[in-house]
C-alpha cells in the first residue's frame, strides 16, 4: 500500500532509540542465521520457534528434533523470523521510522514491553481464530502493527515521506497514510484476503498498541500532537521601599 521512509519528528524524551535499533538487528541477525541453511534446517527452525496454534493449545505435537522451546515462549519467538528479505525488510523499516518515536513517549524499558505485548496479542488472536492450524505464524508484523496503531495515537499530525503504491513520493501528515494502512488490514480481515498472510495477527497488534500505548505512555507525553501548556511563573515585582519621613523639627519663622 505504501513504503515510509522518513518522518519529520524529533526525539524529545530520550537521546538515542537503542531498543528500537537492538531489535532491528536481533531480526537481521536471526534472519542471516536462519534464511540460508538447508531446507530441512529452515523448516526445523519455522516449525520449533514458530508460532503453531495447534501445538499450543494441545492438538497436536511436534516431532522431538522440532522442540526448541516451550510451546508458549513461542508466542514471542515466532516475531524474530521472516520468510524472505522483502518480509523483514518490509517490517523492519516500519519499525525504523515509527518505532523511535513510541519509544520516546513510553521509555525504553516500556518500549519493549510494549512491542513484546503486541507480538503475543497477534500470535493469540490469530490463534483464536484458528486453534487447529498446524501451520507456523513467522513475522514481526503483529509487533509493528502495534507501533503503528500507537505513532497514530500520539502524532497523528506529523508529516512523513511515503511511496505510495510503492512509486510515488509524498509528504503527508501522518494520520492519512496510517489510518489508511490500518483500515485497510481490517478491511483485508473481513474479506478473507491473502492465504498466506495472517490478518488476524496484525488486528491484534493494532488493537493492543492502541491499548497499551495509553497505558504505557509517559506522564509528559499528550496524545494526538496535543502540546501540553504549563503554567508560567508570573514574577510580582515588590514596591519599593519607601523611606519614612524624618520629622525635623519646624523652622522657627521670624527669629534673627
Amino acid at each position: 500500500m505504501f513504503i515510509p521512509l522518513h518522518d519529520a519528528n524529533s526525539l524529545k524524551h530520550i537521546r538515542l532509540q537503542y531498543v528500537t535499533i537492538g531489535l532491528i538487528i536481533a531480526n537481521v541477525l536471526m534472519f542471516f542465521l536462519t534464511a540460508f541453511g538447508t531446507e530441512q534446517a529452515t523448516t526445523a527452525v519455522a516449525y520449533g520457534l514458530g508460532y503453531i496454534p495447534s501445538v499450543v493449545f494441545g492438538y497436536a505435537e511436534l516431532p522431538p528434533e522440532f522442540v526448541f522451546l516451550p510451546e508458549d515462549m513461542t508466542y514471542v519467538s515466532y516475531a524474530f523470523l521472516h520468510g524472505d528479505i522483502f518480509h523483514l525488510g518490509g517490517n523492519m523499516l516500519f519499525l525504523w521510522v515509527f518505532g523511535d518515536n513510541v519509544e520516546d513517549a513510553l521509555g525504553h524499558v516500556k518500549f519493549l514491553i510494549f512491542y513484546l505485548l503486541c507480538a503475543v496479542a497477534g500470535a493469540l488472536f490469530h490463534g483464536m481464530l484458528a486453534p487447529d492450524s498446524q501451520v507456523p505464524l513467522i513475522g514481526a508484523s503483529g509487533a509493528i502493527a502495534g507501533v503503528v496503531s500507537a505513532y497514530l495515537i500520539l502524532h497523528p499530525r506529523v508529516k512523513i515521506w511515503i511511496l505510495a503504491f510503492g512509486r510515488i513520493p509524498l509528504r503527508i501528515p501522518a494520520f492519512i497514510a496510517l489510518a489508511l494502512w490500518i483500515l485497510f488490514q481490517f478491511a483485508m480481515f473481513l474479506a478473507g484476503g491473502e492465504e498466506q498472510i495472517s490478518w488476524a495477527c496484525h488486528i491484534g497488534g493494532i488493537v493492543a498498541g492502541a491499548l497499551l500505548v495509553l497505558v504505557l505512555r509517559n506522564r509528559d507525553v499528550p496524545l494526538f500532537d496535543r502540546q501540553i501548556v504549563t503554567p508560567r511563573a508570573v514574577v510580582v515585582e515588590q514596591p519599593s521601599a519607601v523611606r519614612p519621613v524624618r520629622a525635623e523639627p519646624a523652622p522657627r519663622w521670624g527669629r534673627q
